[in-house]
This record gives structure tokens, sequence and C-alpha cells, in this order.
């Protein structure tokens, strides 16, 4: 999301930019969940520490010059701000861990837009921490408690609390939580994809997006030539879980996770076989090819010669003329419910970066090929 377009985050700062509340002058400030943008650089914000899991969003923080804390750290603060996820049980557990990062006297803000459950949310706080205060301004409703000594629910802000805890899905097979993408299941596409890779890939191996580690551990566990693999994740909450997910196969083969954004490359590696099943969302809702498109640049870019791409994806997404611009051999290996599995294979010539107009040049000779594939 553009800084210019991030209304919640301007709606969030409105109060204190109107004089409702007042920024406290000792006490710091924590943000749950932040998001850089241009209102957080209008004026002074003294004591203002950030907490982000996902990956492009603590970068863009850091980047500009503010101050990136640990989920793991326990202290209090004068006030919590929160932009709280759509998720609706991991919104209410990070409204719950709020008020536990909330000095006595301190207060919790949070924003959220309209079309993402304002309302709901602000019902949610109130239910933990009493009556709250609003405004509303940018399709987007901010939120805040009165000053606080505790949680005016604390049996329900406990149970809350645990909402977003790990918990074993798809009959105990894996551990997730609340807010990860296809959290409380094994996500079709993914699966597609697992079923489609031939028991004879072996080598070094990376996942791209790995999520908590389903199709890592699959390709582990259906291709016995594979060494080692490597999983970036972008989303740390994420990446955790796949760490306890792939514990067990640790004597299987060597085991690397890497808290980290694969549109900005794979630089220094090189993978005889990559498997992934790219995000297509951001942090909106809007369809975003770029990132998969990004993701196989990344892959052809850390490809050794002769190393094969498998990939899933929504079949109207329109990856192919990257594909056949960045790899020499291209082909739709499966289609079902609305998704496509493409592999490609790598040649000296497409690992190099493609000049530009290459795809006009390329896309039809992409599509025409159609090897058998071992």
């Amino acid at each position: 999301m553009r800084a210019e377009d991030d209304a919640a985050l301007q709606a969030l700062l409105l109060p204190f930019v109107d004089g409702v509340l007042t920024w406290p002058e000792n006490g710091g400030v924590l943000f749950l969940r932040a998001r850089d943008g241009w209102p957080l650089h209008q004026r002074e914000l003294p004591g203002l520490v950030c907490e982000q899991s996902f990956k492009p969003e603590a970068e863009a923080l850091k980047h500009s010059g503010l101050t990136l804390v640990d989920a793991s750290e326990d202290s209090r603060h004068a006030l919590v701000l929160v932009l709280p996820p759509r998720q609706r049980d991991e919104a209410r557990a990070l409204f719950a861990r709020a008020l536990t990062r909330c000095a006595p006297g301190g207060r919790v803000v949070a924003c959220l837009s309209n079309n993402e459950g304002s309302k709901a949310g602000e019902a949610d706080l109130a239910r933990i921490a009493g009556p709250v205060g609003n405004l509303s301004k940018h399709k987007c409703r901010v939120f805040w408690t009165a000053p606080l000594d505790g949680p005016a629910d604390p049996g329900l802000a406990a149970q809350w609390l645990q909402a977003d805890a790990p918990r074993a899905i798809a009959e105990g097979r894996f551990l997730s939580r609340p807010g990860l993408f296809a959290w409380d299941r094994i996500d079709p596409a993914s699966r597609l994809l697992v079923e489609q890779l031939p028991a004879t890939l072996a080598g070094r191996a990376a996942d791209l997006g790995a999520g908590y580690g389903y199709i890592a551990s699959e390709l582990l566990a259906r291709c016995p030539g594979i060494t080692a693999v490597d999983l970036y994740e972008a989303e740390g909450r994420a990446l955790e879980l796949a760490r306890s997910n792939l514990a067990p196969l640790a004597s299987r083969a060597q085991l690397g996770f890497h808290w980290h954004d694969v549109t900005r490359g794979l630089e220094g590696q090189q993978y005889d076989v990559i498997v992934s099943n790219p995000p297509f969302h951001a942090q909106g809702r809007a369809d975003r090819p770029d990132i998969g498109r990004a993701f196989i640049s990344a892959a052809a870019q850390a490809m050794r010669p002769g190393g094969q791409l498998w990939l899933v994806a929504n079949r109207h997404l329109p990856y192919e003329e990257m594909l056949a611009v960045h790899f020499g051999d291209v082909r739709t290996v499966a289609q079902r419910d609305g998704f496509k599995v493409i592999a490609a294979v790598a040649t000296p010539r497409a690992a190099a970066v493609a000049p530009a107009g290459a795809i006009d040049r390329r896309r039809n000779k992409g599509k025409a090929r159609n090897r058998d594939w071992k």
C-alpha cells in the first residue's frame, strides 16, 4: 500500500492532530502492526517504537528511520497504537495484547477502514476495555479507550489473547494460527502443486512464500533426492510455525529459514529446484500479479541452468509471459478448481536478465513449447 493511500494510518493519528487526544511526553508509545507513511513524519512523535512481523512493512519502517522492536518484548507504554488485521480472531488477540502492553493510566488507540469491519472492531475493543471514544474520517473509524488500569473484562481479554495461539490443523500434521494464508486448512492450490511434483526432483531447493511449511514438507516427503530446502517467507508469524512444522525433518535434509521479501531477489543463491505458491495480494484486497512476476524473476536469477521451477497460481493470473522471458521451457502441467500448475526449466540463455521488449518477442515461443517432463 502506498503511503499516500493509507487512509487508516492517517485516521489513526487524527485525534492527536486535532487535539482530541494528547501525545504522551513520557512513558513511550508502541505501534502494533505499524506501517510507514507520511502521517508518521508530519510532526514529532517522541517515544514512538514500532512492531511489525511483515518484512516489507518492517523494512519500510526501518528505512524511514523509525525504531523497530521485537514482539517478544513486554515493556509497557503510555500509549499503544493498533492497526488491526482483517481476520477477527487475530484482531481480537491483538487488542488483548495491546492492553497487556499498556501502562497504568495509558490508552489504546486503534483504526480500521469502514469496509474492513471498523464498527465490529470498535465493539470488540469496548468489550474488553470498557467505553471507547471515536472519530470517523477518510472512510475509516478511529477509536480509543479511556485511561486504563487493566482490562474491563479480564477473563474475556485472556480468552482473546489465546485466540491467535498456534493450533494443530490437517489432522494434527501442522501448526498454524489465524491470520496466515489459508491458516486453518491445506490450501487447494498448494495441494494441487505438490500432487504434480515429480519424485525425480533432486538437489538444493527453495520454497518461495513458504507460509507455515506445507509445500516444503511435501517436497521432502515426495522427492528423496532433495538434499536441502531454504524456506523464504515475509510474514514472521508464519516462519516461526514453519520452523516447528519442519523440525522433525531436520535429519532428512539441510533446512534454512529466511524472513525475507522475495520480491527483492535472492542475491547470491543458486538452486536446482524452486517451488512456489506466490501471494497475489499484499495488505489490501486488490489482485497484485506484480508480486508473482517478481517471484518468477527472483527464481530465474537464483536457478542453476537446468533447474526446475514448479509454480501454482490462480488460472487468470498472467504469469506465462514473464516465465517465457526468463525460462527456456515452460509448460502448464495441471489445471483444477481455478488453479494452474506451471513447470519451467532454466537455461543459460534464460538466466540472463531479459532486455526490454523481450516479452513481446518470446511469449508466443514460450507458450508453444510442450516437452515431456521427467
